[in-house]
């Protein structure tokens, strides 16, 4: 079953969703651009006040595709000891050199390739990724302004995307401005997981705090696709 993915962008946050059926808790600072990152120091804080409870992943921030700049990025992130490091694969013209390089890190760390879905993600690269070790790939949007990852590609096209990644026996994320009116669908798709934001905040804002109704809303609408799913 699909699970699901909040980002939070404090301890307090992280401590506030842990005891929550949510499945896998994300870092990141929303003020800071699409992947924001935290700190390496409060990520550690964040894992070590986790414990193990649930997995935590975080990203390495809006970077440029530059080894030189992501894997020291990686480096400093993976130390903290999260379970996932998120690396956006923004525009540039160094990807193939980028993988390489991140290649190193795979054996050791749990590497996922987020790409967006309105800048025509090209997904020729997924079995690129998938040899050079990473865990996983995700779709997500880098104009939150342009609306939600529903908004801007076709189900058929997502249905693509998710079949091609289990393919390659890929972790497949899917995520950028999700609001619940867009997760039935979703669901019905299969991903590993969607990952929200916005959508769990008060007005639908992502740098805003967190609402428990909404949360509680996608809680809702999760348990009740997996009840029907199973009956």
């Amino acid at each position: 079953m699909t699970g699901m993915l909040a980002s939070v962008n404090s301890l307090e946050e992280a401590l506030l969703i842990n005891p929550l059926d949510i499945d896998i808790i994300d870092l990141k600072q929303p003020a800071e651009g699409a992947l924001g990152a935290l700190p390496p120091e409060q990520v550690h804080q964040i894992v070590t006040a986790i414990d193990g409870c649930k997995p935590v992943s975080a990203t390495v921030g809006d970077l440029p595709m530059l080894p030189e700049i992501l894997c020291p990025a990686v480096t400093s992130m993976a130390a903290t000891g999260v379970d996932y490091v998120k690396i956006g694969f923004f525009p540039g013209d160094k990807w193939t050199d980028s993988i390489d390089a991140l290649s190193d890190f795979t054996a050791d760390h749990a590497l996922i390739a987020v790409l967006f879905a309105d800048n025509a993600p090209d997904l020729s690269y997924l079995p690129t990724l998938r040899q050079a070790g990473f865990s996983g790939v995700m779709l997500d949007t880098m104009d939150k302004s342009r609306g939600s990852l529903s908004e801007i590609m076709t189900m058929a096209d997502l249905a693509q995307f998710v079949n091609q990644a289990k393919q390659l026996d890929l972790l497949c994320g899917l995520a950028g401005s999700l609001q619940s009116g867009d997760v039935p669908a979703l669901l019905a798709l299969n991903a590993d997981y969607l990952g929200f934001r916005g959508g769990l905040c008060e007005q639908h804002n992502r740098v805003a705090h967190l609402s428990m109704q909404k949360i509680f809303e996608l809680i809702e609408i999760f348990n009740n696709y997996e009840a029907e799913a199973v009956a």
